[in-house]
């Protein structure tokens, strides 16, 4: 079992790396030089980004498609949920045995979840159109990763091919579409940074 361990932790350190990577090739980016004039304080904005910004009702996308939304939330929530597992199944037989049933329930209901996102990529018009071989991957990579760990803090015996597929998804991350997870802090910071300077986030009569 040490052997599948090692694995894992292999694929995960070649995931931070790839990760850092990324981070550094990122950071080195110019970004174009904001001419407007300056008419609020871009901080507010990026935090305004990165707080009420972010809750449902603020975008128009997440609010006229709140189960979308709530299925994405869910679905990260398991995706989370999986890594914290990794990272205790060392110990896994030693878990109270109401913690090991919370943790197989929100692993198959994120898997659940994260199987929906997929079959609404290849079943939905629109998603299906916008959808690329990577987005289809990751989606169905993540999901039968989240499965295989349900299944394995159940039964012992899948601990090895659970760890082979924790090392080949986490090795994946900075590779593929998962590597938003890095993005997604630069898109919210430059989101932020760009309306606040303008005075549009946060919105003026919040601040009244």
């Amino acid at each position: 079992m040490l052997t599948f361990q090692l694995l894992a932790l292999a694929g995960l350190l070649a995931g931070l790396y790839g990760i850092y990577i990324r981070y550094i090739e990122t950071k080195r980016r110019a970004l174009p030089a904001d001419n407007s004039p300056l008419k609020g304080n871009p901080s507010h904005g990026i935090a305004y980004a990165f707080t009420k910004g972010m809750m449902p009702w603020a975008k128009e996308s997440t609010r006229l498609h709140m189960i979308a939304y709530l299925r994405g939330i869910g679905f990260h929530i398991g995706i989370f949920t999986s890594i914290g597992a990794l990272l205790i199944s060392p110990f896994w037989r030693n878990l109270p045995p109401l913690l090991s049933s919370t943790l197989i329930w929100a692993l198959t209901i994120g898997a659940l979840l994260g199987a929906a996102g997929g079959l609404m990529r290849i079943i939905e018009h629109n998603l299906r159109g916008l959808s690329l071989p990577d987005d289809y991957f990751a989606v169905w990579l993540v999901t039968v990763w989240m499965a295989v760990s349900a299944v394995a803090v159940w039964n012992e015996a899948w601990m090895p091919a659970y760890y082979v597929l924790s090392a080949i998804t986490l090795a994946y991350i900075p590779l593929g579409k998962i590597r938003h997870c890095l993005y997604f802090f630069f898109s919210r910071t430059f989101f932020g940074k760009f309306f606040g300077r303008r005075a549009v986030f946060p919105h003026p009569e919040s601040m009244k």
